[in-house]
This record gives structure tokens, C-alpha cells and sequence, in this order.
């Protein structure tokens, strides 16, 4: 029981931190959307006061005005256009930076109360250097968008998402490690999970990372679009189930890694292939007897699946709204959640149950 464990303070400190990252990956799920991200020009490690006066606010418009997004995309944008948009960057920062003040402040508290054993301090280190990378990384991605090119790269993009994905994973992993602290009998039979546990885990990185490229901008012929914005049919693309698009530039890499439509293609794809693949895991699990965890992990798994590929599908039918995208990304994010629970409790050192 949660309640007995000794470490249950670090344990809740663990387990809000990761959910501060997924309120923080829903709401830059939001500020893509909203075309919010480039909205802020500057960059504070420590934050700054949100304006509050109207010359404050005329202070920021008149910095947004000078940026590359504002004269050659948003030139007839009102002050009144713009504080919506500011509104929703500045709360992504703000939730980044809780996350800083969360884990800082947490540790030190744990440290003046000794809560912090030894063996807890090399995963400590890790997650707040990932902390701290993934700042950086969030400035380096809205950095460039305010250059020559008003946009985001979808190359940046993607490594901005993931690396919020990967400081989950470390910390959620490390709650874990702690909330399951003993070997218990009986999960013997998982190790014959593990091969299709890292294969499903592998795909769903890859298929995250797809969905990152089909939400950014893809430079194209004439501008820059959205691969998500296009084919918006199924189960073809358009009149085809591979149209000429996809295949349309010179290499396999500029293809399917800096071609909208190939991009798009392979996010379909790969929706296929992940089901596919939790299909499998659901049939080879019914023949093995398994542990709570590990039955409730494939359990979760089976309907996350399914309910991820009804929204990616009305997602793309309805040209990507707001709540379809946040729906679609919580999704994504319950998958890779779930993914990782398996995988704790498949690879988790256990006892003989005789």
C-alpha cells in the first residue's frame, strides 16, 4: 500500500511533476494550435511579469510587430488578437517553470529532511539536467521561428516534444521504482512480454515523433504547411491510397522526412502498425498468466488504442480543432504512459512464486 511506503512524500512529489509535464505538453499542444508559440520574443530563465498595464501591453505588441511572423503572416493582427495568443505562450512558460520551481524546490526541502537516500541521488541529477535541457531546447525551437522564416521546423519541433516525453518517462519510471519497491511472486511469465513490450514502445516513439512532423510546418514548393492540413480523408488520401505526393521528391529521405504528404502517410501507417502490434500483445498475453499489473497495463493498452485511433481519424476528418488536437495528444500521452508501466513490470526483477 501506497500508504505504508516509506517513501510515499517523494512518491507524490514524483507523480505531480509528471503530471505539471503532461498539463505542460497539453497546453504547447494548445499554443501550436492557436499559432501562439512565436508570440513572445524574448526568453527570462526565471520568468517574467505578465504585462498588466495598457502600456505594458503595448510594450509587447510593439516587440511582436517587429517579428518576421507578425509582417509577413499577421500584419493586420489587433492588440485585442494579440493578448489571446500571448496568453496561451506565456502560460506554457509559466507551467515549464513551476516545473523547475516544483523539482528545486521539492529536492531541497527532501535534502533539509533527509529523505533523499544514496542510491536516489544519480536519477535526482538526471532529471533536473533533463529539466534544465528541456528549457533550453524550448528556446532554441521558438528562437529559430523568429528569424527570416516565421515557423518552427518540424525537426525542432519533434525534439522539443520528445524530450518532454523523455523527462516523463525518467521520472514516472523512477515513481515507480519506488512504489513497487519489493519482488513480488507470481510475474514470472512476463519476461514473454518483453520482446513485444520494447517492440510496441519502439513504434510508439516513432509514431509520436510522426505525430510532431504532421502538426509542424514542412517547408513546401511555395510555403510552409502543415502535413496534418492536407489529405484530410479517410481511409484514403484524397482519391488514393498512395498518391503521386508522397512519393513527389527526389529521395526516400526528402519523402517521408521533409515532404508533407509523405509525412502524413507515414503517421497513417504507423497507426496501423501500432494497433497491430497491441493486437498481438493482447493475443499473447490471453495465453500467459500474468500479474495485476501487467493484465491491467495490456488492458489500458486495448481500449487507449482504440480510443487514439477514433480521435486521430475525426482529428484529420475535421481539419485538426483545437479540442481534437488536445484529445488526440492525451492520447498519445496515455500510450506512452501505459507503454512504460508495462515495461516496469515486465522487466522487473521478480521471485520464484514456489
Amino acid at each position: 500500500m501506497l500508504s505504508q511506503n516509506p517513501n510515499k512524500s517523494v512518491i507524490y512529489w514524483l507523480l505531480t511533476g509528471c503530471f505539471l509535464v503532461y498539463i505542460m505538453v497539453v497546453v504547447g499542444c494548445i499554443t501550436r494550435l492557436t499559432h501562439s508559440g512565436l508570440s513572445i520574443t524574448d526568453w527570462s530563465f526565471m520568468g517574467s511579469i505578465p504585462p498588466l498595464t495598457d502600456a505594458d501591453w503595448h510594450e509587447r505588441f510593439a516587440k511582436y510587430q517587429e517579428s518576421p511572423e507578425f509582417v509577413k503572416v499577421n500584419s493586420a493582427m489587433t492588440l485585442s488578437e494579440f493578448k489571446h495568443i500571448f496568453f496561451w505562450e506565456y502560460i506554457h512558460r509559466m507551467i515549464g517553470r513551476t516545473i523547475m520551481y516544483v523539482f528545486s524546490l521539492g529536492l531541497i526541502w527532501f535534502i533539509i529532511r533527509k529523505k533523499i537516500k544514496k542510491d536516489m541521488w544519480p536519477q535526482m541529477i538526471l532529471l533536473f539536467l533533463m529539466g534544465a535541457m528541456q528549457a533550453v531546447i524550448g528556446w532554441w525551437m521558438v528562437y529559430s521561428g523568429l528569424q527570416s522564416k516565421p515557423a518552427v521546423s518540424h525537426y525542432r519541433l519533434a525534439v522539443h516534444l520528445m524530450s518532454a516525453f523523455t523527462l516523463f518517462a525518467f521520472t514516472f519510471w523512477f515513481a515507480l521504482r519506488l512504489i513497487y519497491p519489493s519482488n513480488n511472486p507470481g510475474e514470472t511469465n512476463g519476461y514473454k512480454l518483453r520482446l513485444p513490450s520494447v517492440i510496441l514502445f519502439t513504434l510508439l516513439i516513432l509514431q509520436i515523433i510522426y505525430g510532431a512532423f504532421t502538426a509542424g510546418y514542412v517547408e513546401g514548393d511555395a510555403a510552409h504547411i502543415r502535413p496534418g492540413q492536407i489529405f484530410n480523408t479517410w481511409p484514403k488520401m484524397g482519391e488514393d491510397w498512395v498518391p503521386e505526393q508522397v512519393t513527389m521528391k527526389d529521395t526516400f529521405f526528402r519523402n517521408f522526412f521533409e515532404n508533407a504528404s509523405g509525412i502524413q502517410f507515414v503517421h497513417r501507417t504507423l497507426a496501423i502498425v501500432v494497433v497491430l502490434m497491441v493486437c498481438f500483445l493482447w493475443y499473447r498475453s490471453n495465453k500467459l498468466t500474468l500479474s495485476s499489473p501487467q493484465y491491467r497495463a495490456v488492458t489500458w493498452l486495448i481500449y487507449g488504442i482504440t480510443i487514439q485511433f477514433i480521435l486521430g481519424v475525426f482529428t484529420l476528418l475535421y481539419h485538426v480543432p483545437v479540442v481534437l488536437g488536445v484529445l488526440h495528444q492525451t492520447g498519445a500521452f496515455f500510450l506512452f504512459a501505459t507503454c512504460i508501466y508495462l515495461l516496469f513490470h515486465v522487466f522487473k526483477k521478480t521471485e520464484s512464486a514456489a
